[in-house]
């Protein structure tokens, strides 16, 4: 079983930036790919970036040049630098790690871009 903790999360305006992390406990050796998904208000949950342990990322086209993700593989824990923030980047972002994508969740952390 793996635990997943997010932090990092809070208010920013519009064209700042924020990091988040997230650090993951118990069989933390099982983990292959940790990664970020959102959920905005009203709408279904949606991948944001994913990083294997070997240094693969995917990330949705929205966020692309904007956000970047990164792992601490010794530590399990992943980051996510979002930069140029939009109000339409605003949403709980979640924590996921598996084998393969999805097997274990965070609780999420709220990020809000407004003025």
């Amino acid at each position: 079983q793996v635990q997943l903790v997010e932090s990092g999360g809070g208010l920013v305006q519009p064209g700042g930036s924020l990091r988040l992390s997230c650090a993951a406990s118990g069989n933390i050796f099982s983990i292959n790919t940790m990664g970020w998904y959102r959920q905005a208000p009203g709408k279904q949950r949606e991948l944001v970036a994913t990083i294997t342990n070997v240094g693969t990322t995917v990330y949705a086209d929205s966020v692309k040049g904007r956000f970047t993700i990164s792992m601490d593989n010794a530590k399990k824990t992943v980051y996510l630098q979002m930069n140029t923030l939009k109000p339409e980047d605003t949403a709980v972002f979640y924590c996921e790690a598996g084998q393969i994508r999805g097997d274990y969740w965070g609780r999420g952390t709220q990020v809000t871009v407004s003025s």
